[in-house]
């Protein structure tokens, strides 16, 4: 097999699969990121050779060097998407094309080699070939997909590495929230941000997750569900939260989120909202929101609704905030109409129960 923008992929069948009996067990309830389907791909790249020997295989460990360089210095990216279960049987994808974009602009940002879009959909179309009886029938449910790369390479040194290893892994998975779609409560840290001006917040990479860990840990100690950040450089500036895009529903139905300034990740999810607020005739504004404006707004009864958003989720509703000096409810801490609307929609366009008229779903099988 040969690098380049188009690879055959070799399939490989799990010699031992999990059995019918068993595989619907797991089924019946998957919780989130804790069941795996029986295949993964894999795709290795090498400076000089480019890409090469993709596979589709029994999904198992990763033999590696304890100096593989994604251990030492942190080269890795990764992707989510779902695929669904349509009425008629088939399988589709929500914006697969635009997944395969932010992962060539995560690998841009650290340096390494970009996958090309056509091998990144097509390993997704491979894995859920291989394993589509692994995706629930259930009505919260769908086949999570983890694209990710990571540096490979066996070497101890600051510089890109020349070996990478492209995996993609399923899992089965319910609702992100058990008891579903309920307001969450926020945390607003204090001392912890996210990312800064020229850092790596545009980009899908573990370490931006890793550094929101403690910063949840602590909302988790406030009693709240999610934390959320402030911008690094005045601590004035609503980021997004740990996993997800925030937005802002005010009372002339004026939908806001903050810009894309290179310290948020453009989400797809994200994306997606901002069109369909704006088909359903709400203005849509993309500016900074300070947290004493969130506050204040909040109180007057000017801000009506908040949501964060993002792949897993889909759409949640924020009900209350926390911060070391306080809290307060948006909305009276109940889910709002703006809220719900797009949401429904949104999950709708994805199960390929609506119209999409922006050819975001794509057919799989």
């Amino acid at each position: 097999m040969s690098g380049g923008d188009k690879l055959d992929f070799e399939i490989r069948p799990n010699p031992a699969p999990v059995s019918a009996t068993d595989r619907a067990a797991l089924l019946a309830n998957p919780g989130f990121g804790r069941v795996f389907t029986d295949h993964m791909v894999t795709v290795r790249y090498a400076d000089g050779k480019g890409w090469y020997d993709a596979r589709v295989e029994a999904r198992g460990p990763i033999p590696m060097d304890p100096a593989s360089a994604v251990l030492h210095y942190a080269q890795e990216i990764f992707e989510g998407l779902k695929a669904y279960r349509t009425a008629d049987g088939g399988v589709t994808m929500f914006r697969p094309d635009a997944n395969a974009a932010r992962f060539v602009a995560s690998a841009q940002r650290m340096a390494m080699p970009a996958l090309p879009p056509e091998v990144f959909i097509d390993s997704l179309h491979k894995l859920i070939e291989v394993d589509r009886e692994w995706i629930p029938t259930g009505e919260d449910g769908s086949l999570y997909l983890r694209p990710f790369m990571f540096a490979s390479e066996v070497f101890l040194g600051v510089r890109p590495a020349n070996e990478y290893l492209y995996m993609v892994i399923a899992s089965p998975v319910g609702a992100y929230f058990t008891g579903g779609v309920k307001p969450v409560t926020v945390w607003v840290s204090p001392d912890y941000t996210r990312a800064a001006p020229g850092g790596t917040g545009a980009a899908k990479c573990g370490g931006n997750y890793a550094a929101s860990l403690a910063a949840q840990a602590e909302a988790i100690e406030a009693g709240c569900d999610q934390v959320v950040f402030l911008d690094a450089v005045e601590r004035r500036f609503v980021d997004e939260l740990g996993g997800m895009n925030v937005f802002f529903v005010y009372d002339d139905d004026t939908v806001v989120t903050p810009p894309l300034t290179g310290t948020i990740l453009p989400g797809i999810t994200r994306d997606a909202v901002l069109t369909l607020a704006g088909a359903a005739g709400h203005r849509v504004e993309e500016r900074p929101v300070t947290f004493a404006d969130w506050q204040a707004d909040a109180a007057s009864g000017r801000l009506r609704e908040v949501f964060a958003c993002g792949t897993a989720a889909v759409i949640t509703p924020i009900g209350g905030v926390r911060f070391p000096d306080g809290e307060f409810l948006i909305g009276g801490g109940e889910p709002g109409r703006v809220t719900m609307a797009l949401r429904q929609q949104l999950v709708d366009i994805q199960r390929g129960k609506a119209a999409d008229p922006q050819g975001w779903v794509r057919r799989v099988l």
